[in-house]
């Protein structure tokens, strides 16, 4: 029967893996669109939808994690590259702006653009998702431990 369920728990975490893939690429393209436009374009607002997201499918994969009994280390989990990927991005286009003088942090008129502060606030806000992901996984690996010990 356990088996069973993680099999089945282990395609949902598949198939959120994928959303998690899309909404990650389509909320970098409409930042960096924003970003590059120097406000030509609205404020994406998609940070709060798509660290939801995020969490939906870091918070099931460690339930999967618990599930197997597993301490998370043997298999390489895919997950962490949303974190990586919005980490660099975020950095070039510090940089970016480093080089330009400031160039997409103010428009035309002298009025501040919020772009590069969305994309920071979206790049900690996935941070924080990671953060809370390993520790729930080091309780569950010391939950684990402890009860092996007990046997």
């Amino acid at each position: 029967m356990t088996e069973k369920i993680i099999k089945i728990e282990t395609k949902i975490n598949n198939t959120l893996f994928w959303i998690c893939f899309f909404i990650t690429f389509l909320a970098i393209f409409m930042s960096l669109t924003e970003f590059l436009s120097r406000g030509a374009f609205p404020p994406s607002r998609i940070n709060v939808f798509y660290v939801g997201i995020l969490a939906v499918y870091s918070l099931h994969k460690e339930a999967l994690r618990f599930l197997e009994h597993s301490d998370g280390e043997k298999k390489q989990r895919k997950g962490e590259l949303f974190v990586y990927i919005w980490i660099i991005i975020t950095a070039i286009l510090y940089f970016i702006n480093f080089l330009t003088k400031d160039y997409f942090s103010y428009s035309d008129t002298g009025e501040q653009l919020k772009g590069l502060m969305d994309i920071t606030y979206i790049t900690l806000e996935v941070g924080a998702v990671f953060v809370l992901a390993r520790i729930l996984k080091l309780l569950m690996i010391k939950y684990i431990y402890n009860n092996n010990d007990k046997k």
